[in-house]
């Protein structure tokens, strides 16, 4: 039986790439599952997939980047299935790719209103629901950018850096608390944003070529992985899923060919 049966997962950003990904996997391991974007179109048609199959999914209409809209989700979790176990900052935005003198400061600014205040809100959010119980697990997606500066991505590379600060942030202050912080850096994965970095055609990303990519659904089982037990030695790190050995845990390939 898997450890997140019975378990309410809410996960951001879950209308397309590693968000929908996630959800899937989650319903089908028995969790009761919240999906929450900005495209309520899709989500409705991705629940109802999902219930064709016999899993538990509601979907939330929400932009992270606005606070209340993060906590009426979070709010419609609790009204739906009594309480937050597992929180997912899925949520991002790469675009636009372009260096910094040539980036347009509005759009720029969104990114980073969703890549990290949107991290920020589900913290803010689901802490004090999960305090309220037994503790939970939040994990917020990352990547290696949080560590490295790559041409064209100021916004994603900041933004990163800022989301693994947030993750020690919030691990420092609630492990003791029984909530549990992980980031995940899954590597790169064949999604809509991987077409986006190639064609950008900037830094060295754009140029890979499509199968050295992971598939979205190895970056779920990692989550499944990490909110079980074996995921404690990562409470406030980065887990990176580029790792082998942590490959081989999972009984994942070596390699996305």
């Amino acid at each position: 039986m898997s450890h997140l049966k019975n378990k309410t997962v809410l996960v951001t950003g879950a209308s397309k790439g590693i968000g929908e990904a996630i959800a899937r996997h989650c319903a089908v391991q028995g969790a009761n599952v919240i999906l929450a974007a900005r495209n309520k179109q899709t989500l409705d048609r991705i629940v109802t997939e999902i219930r064709t199959l016999g899993g538990q999914a509601l979907a939330v209409q929400c932009d992270v980047s606005e606070y209340h809209q993060v906590n009426i989700a979070v709010a419609q979790a609790i009204k739906a299935y009594n309480r937050l176990d597992i929180l997912i900052n899925n949520a991002g935005l790469i675009e636009p790719i372009a260096r910094l003198a040539e980036s347009d400061p509005e759009t720029w600014d969104f990114a980073i209103d969703v890549n990290v205040k949107g991290v920020y809100h589900g913290l803010r959010a689901a802490i004090p629901e999960m305090l309220k119980t037994d503790g939970g697990t939040i994990i917020n997606i990352s990547s290696g950018a949080a560590n490295r500066a790559l041409e064209g991505w100021s916004h994603y590379c900041s933004s990163k850096a800022a989301v693994l600060s947030l993750t020690r942030c919030a691990d420092k202050e609630y492990s003791g608390q029984g909530i549990r912080v992980i980031g995940l850096s899954p590597g790169t994965v064949a999604t809509d944003m991987q077409k986006s970095i190639r064609s950008s055609g900037i830094n060295p990303v754009s140029q890979l070529d499509w199968d050295a990519h992971i598939p979205p659904e190895w970056v779920a089982k990692a989550v499944e992985y990490l909110c079980d037990k074996a995921g404690d030695e990562f409470l406030g790190k980065d887990f990176s899923l580029r790792d082998n050995e942590a490959r081989k845990q999972m009984g994942l390939p070596q390699s996305a060919k």
